[in-house]
């Protein structure tokens, strides 16, 4: 290759792909709790053959799913690719026939084959284990062996890769952007899945504007859609511009509405240009819904309309509050920490309720990067924060909290991450005490090879 060639970021260090499917026994060190029984589940991309796009995006790679399953305080890890149509056709042939996100960039034999990369998020809801992606329906992988199975059909389109499981009525929330004939299109979806895992609804609706739509907020009784201005552009894509954008002047919107309501009846609040990823936790207080996220000035990752690099930017965690009875929509802003981070997570008992404890991925360097560098706990009851700092380069993926049982108090349980060891070329799943983040882990189990940089992952037990 030209020295002067340039190396894709996506493709190197720690995104490189790793194209082995294996299983392992875990080396552990200090102690795995034996109340610790399930499994941790990870996911990412993972190209299988060089990509076709010389510009390829972390975004674009195949679905790789990883395993650490845990019983007795020992650990074993199992890794397999979703076998999405895409992943079948480009097998078959031995070579990337998709592009980067535009049509005009593939290969004439992907016609006709939908595609997916199922590599976004991985939930577990009435007893099927799903990979996610916004573009696809959810698609099954078997519990244990995780073996692909093939993509949910009663879902009728795309998904969100950031559904929300109601603890209290099991059911699963969920919603879709991109919906309609045109690909990189302002039609939404909003969608429920019942506790028994049939798809009960499935209503269309318009966006102020084409965006990606990567994550949304729900309460007990209202759902919230937000509409930022990093667009989507299907007129871009098509002449070689970005599909997805940054363009501020759009500004910011989030749609209110009531679950059991009817879409005709959303309700759109407004606030200043930002992007939003992930929330913590959303809850509602009588007329006032509030919504705990991390917030950016600029989308991260993505370039501005016209082509042209974007800026660099952290989130933060603020709460947003919305008041349902005031006639302004405008959107209350308040900040909650002042260390960056992503990836927040709560006890998934207290999801869509007031909760107490958070947790993140963090960088205290304040690099303005999404390598994150340690792990944070927030109280919101007390306003102490606690972080567990690494060294050496090395960097965590999100942490899941997992509760000690079913009735234990909030935040009484274990978080769980994979940390990249960068100096050693290798990962290790680590365990912490979740109140007592900063004494560091109480168990590691020490994989032989790295995992790739993902982005989410769940617990499941079992």
């Amino acid at each position: 290759m030209d020295g002067n060639a340039r190396i894709n970021p996506y493709l190197a260090g720690n995104f490189a792909p790793v194209r082995s499917e294996d299983d392992f026994d875990l080396k552990v060190t200090g102690e795995i709790p034996a109340g610790l029984r399930g499994a941790l589940f990870r996911i990412g991309p993972n190209p299988q053959f060089e990509p076709k796009d010389p510009n390829h995006h972390w975004f674009f790679g195949d679905g790789m799913v990883h395993g650490f399953y845990v019983a007795d305080g020992k650990v074993s890890y199992r890794n397999r690719y979703v076998h999405t149509p895409k992943w079948e056709l480009e097998h078959e042939h031995g070579r990337s026939l998709f592009g980067g996100g535009s049509p005009m960039d593939n290969d004439p034999l992907t016609a006709g084959n939908e595609g997916g990369v199922a590599n976004t998020n991985i939930v577990f809801h009435a007893g099927k284990l799903m990979a996610l992606e916004e573009g696809h329906h959810p698609f099954e992988m078997d519990l244990k062996t995780l073996e692909s199975r093939g993509y949910a059909r009663p879902y009728k389109g795309n998904v969100t890769a950031h559904p929300k499981i109601d603890p209290k009525t099991g059911e699963m929330v969920w919603f879709a952007y991109g919906v309609g004939e045109m690909p990189l299109s302002a039609g939404m979806s909003y969608g429920v899945t019942d506790a028994s895992g049939k798809v009960v609804r499935r209503d269309d609706f318009q966006a102020p504007y084409a965006a990606m739509v990567h994550d949304f907020m729900v309460t007990e009784n209202h759902v919230l859609f937000p509409v930022l201005p990093l667009t989507a552009s299907l007129e871009r894509a098509m002449t070689g511009r970005p599909p997805f954008a940054w363009e501020p002047n759009k500004g910011s919107h989030v749609g209110v509405m009531r679950r059991d309501g009817d879409v005709s009846s959303i309700r759109w609040f407004n606030t200043e240009a930002c992007y939003v990823f992930h929330p913590m936790n959303a809850w509602e207080v009588g007329d006032k819904l509030y919504c705990d996220v991390m917030r950016y000035n600029v989308a991260p990752l993505f370039p501005n309309a016209d082509g042209s690099p974007g800026d660099k930017s952290a989130a933060r965690l603020v709460r947003w509050t919305f008041d349902l009875a005031g006639a302004s929509d405008a959107i209350k802003e308040e900040p909650l920490d002042d260390l960056d981070g992503e990836f927040p997570r709560v006890d998934p008992r207290f999801e869509m309720l007031k909760n107490r404890h958070g947790w993140y991925a963090a960088d205290p360097g304040g690099a303005g990067t999404v390598r994150q560098s340690a792990i944070a706990h927030i109280d919101h009851q007390t306003g102490k924060r606690q972080v567990y700092a690494l060294t050496g380069g090395d960097a965590t993926s999100e942490p899941v909290f997992t509760p000690r049982s079913a009735t234990a108090d909030e935040g009484d349980g274990w978080i769980t991450s994979v940390v990249c060891r960068a100096g050693e070329d290798r990962s290790d799943m680590l365990v912490f005490d979740a109140l007592d983040i900063a004494k560091g882990p109480i168990g590691t189990a020490e994989m032989p090879r790295r995992m790739p940089f993902g982005f989410h992952g769940n617990w499941v037990s079992f």
